[in-house]
């Protein structure tokens, strides 16, 4: 492995520093390079290539925003006996503390990026892609992403749509869904999915929805500091509806309230906010039950009980 590195990275050097570490679906590890130093994600299961492509095109986007700072991707590689390895920037990073609000700031920034981008355009009328180099994002006016990423490691689908409740709904809640049928076939879920499902589009009557680039999995785990400001990393881009963002920081603990109220003072809640948020906690919900098993079945169902009330 560590010479299939050394020839794709064109190094003479190559030097593990630290220990390997790795979160629940991939081991990591640092090196040394001959051009300074890389941290490489290592994955054998065989859909790896598409899960790291997905993982480079978003911390690609996001870097093109100019909002929020992200490891510089680098490289896919793929293992001689199946999997990948995805090569980035090693940066040091330690956990989000003093720079919580100026990430809330950011946050607010990478999801306004569009939107801005499309009152640039029109402004300017009729000058679309004259002089527009690849280096800046375009405008995007419909929900998907130009390629399919994955939470945790479920592919997600992110075709083009006009309609954002469609989009999740059918993209997002009835993806997960589908995975629960099929594995578990719960006629509690089964039943509640069909009320709910229903009652969806009322939820955003009153709203109107800019397509916003987003993180896309956004909890503590992917979010941190060094000394020059705040990073994040771990992406599954897609364009949605900001709002989805902070369903799964609100959830799972390790955000200050400087970052909320960061955040908000960008980008305050509109109407009926609160009973969207749980909507979007519930795709987190059963995104966890399909990893991690019927342990998050209660609140799964909890939630789409609330949802119906």
């Amino acid at each position: 492995m560590e010479k299939i590195l050394k020839t794709e990275l064109k190094t003479s050097i190559l030097k593990a520093f630290g220990s390997s570490g790795g979160g629940y679906i991939s081991q990591g590890q640092g090196y040394e390079t001959d051009s300074g130093r890389v941290f490489v994600k290592i994955n054998h299961k065989p859909q790896a290539r598409k899960m790291f492509e997905g993982e480079m095109a978003s911390l690609e986007a996001i870097q093109k925003t100019n909002t929020v700072r992200v490891p510089q991707p680098i490289k896919v590689i793929d293992l001689p006996g199946g999997g990948a390895m995805f090569v980035m920037e090693y940066l040091k990073m330690k956990h989000l503390n003093k720079y919580s609000s100026k990430l809330g700031e950011q946050i607010a920034d990478l999801h306004l990026h569009n939107q801005k981008l499309g009152e640039k355009l029109r402004k300017e009328g009729s000058t679309i892609g004259k002089g527009v180099g690849r280096s800046e994002s375009q405008y995007a006016d419909k929900f998907g992403f130009h390629t399919a990423t994955c939470c945790g490691y479920i592919p997600q689908v992110n075709e083009w749509q006009s309609d954002w409740p469609s989009f999740f709904t059918r993209h997002r809640l009835q993806a997960q869904l589908d995975l629960i049928e099929k594995d578990y076939g719960d006629r509690e879920a089964r039943e509640l999915w069909s009320q709910l499902k229903l009652k969806i589009p009322e939820m955003f009557c009153d709203i109107e929805i800019v397509p916003a680039l987003l993180h896309g999995d956004l909890w503590a785990g992917n979010v941190a500091e060094d000394d020059s400001g705040p990073i994040i990393f771990d992406p599954a881009c897609f364009y949605g509806h900001s709002e989805f963002e902070l369903a799964i920081a609100g959830m799972f603990g390790g955000f200050s309230s400087s970052f909320f109220s960061a955040y908000h003072s960008k980008i305050p809640k509109a109407p009926g906010f609160e009973k969207r948020n749980k909507l979007y906690q519930l795709f987190n919900y059963i995104n966890h039950w399909n990893h991690f098993g019927t342990g998050y079945r209660g609140s799964t169902l909890n939630v789409m009980r609330k949802l119906l009330k």
